[in-house]
């Protein structure tokens, strides 16, 4: 790539006062590929057009492999939670067969007592949740400066510059992401309450209070 003086290159080329091409730089890199569409699109076919997205295919392709998988892992990390939650509200359900057989025998219906548990569940999820959120932000907020201070403290790099493409660690807080990973915890959060909330329900008084 040679940098020249615009008009001698017009001259060269007999283009006149024409360009061969523009290239801009946005403020978003990962709109390029939809702004350029949008160029091309209001141009016309005769004009042709090129990304970031196709010169370093292969670099994007695998950030957004990883990324996927990344999503991927979250998701099961929050599903083996949510089996935590399961196991929880069945050792209640199992401990407080007495007590629901007592509610049930004053008029409580079994929609009130699979409500009493799915706001069990849901509370523990709520309160996970909100934890969860607050270490995570924190977390990508200062990791740069902690991953440095770590360094610093015991002597090491763990990303040398001479064998990644970067010497530190980037992070940006994406609100779109932590809302979605929210949102996926809540729903499996609900799921894992209704099978124990339907077994509270599902409790006959007469069986359980037939030995007390």
């Amino acid at each position: 790539m040679a940098y020249a003086n615009i008009e001698d290159m017009q001259t060269l080329a007999r283009l006149g006062d024409a360009v061969g091409g523009l290239r801009l730089e946005l403020d978003d890199l990962f709109a390029a590929s939809s702004e350029t569409q949008a160029i091309l699109n209001e141009l016309g076919p005769e004009y042709r057009g090129s990304d970031w997205t196709f010169s370093q295919g292969n670099l994007f392709q695998a950030i957004q492999m990883e990324k996927r998988m990344i999503a991927l892992l979250l998701t099961v990390i929050i599903a083996v939670a949510a089996f935590n939650i399961v196991s929880t509200l069945v050792m209640v359900v199992t401990d407080k067969r007495a007590d629901i057989a007592i509610l049930r025998t004053i008029g409580a219906k079994p929609s009130s007592i699979m409500g009493i548990f799915i706001v069990q569940g849901m509370a523990i999820g709520f309160i996970g949740i909100a934890v969860g959120v607050a270490v995570g932000v924190l977390l990508a907020l200062t990791i740069a400066d902690l991953i440095g201070w770590v360094e610093g403290t015991l002597g090491i790099q763990f990303l040398d510059a001479g064998v990644y493409f970067i010497s530190d660690l980037p992070s940006r807080l994406q609100w779109n992401d932590v809302s979605r990973i929210v949102l996926a915890a809540f729903g499996l959060t609900f799921l894992s309450t209704l099978y124990p909330a339907w077994r509270a329900a599902k409790v006959q008084p007469a069986d359980v209070l037939r030995y007390e």
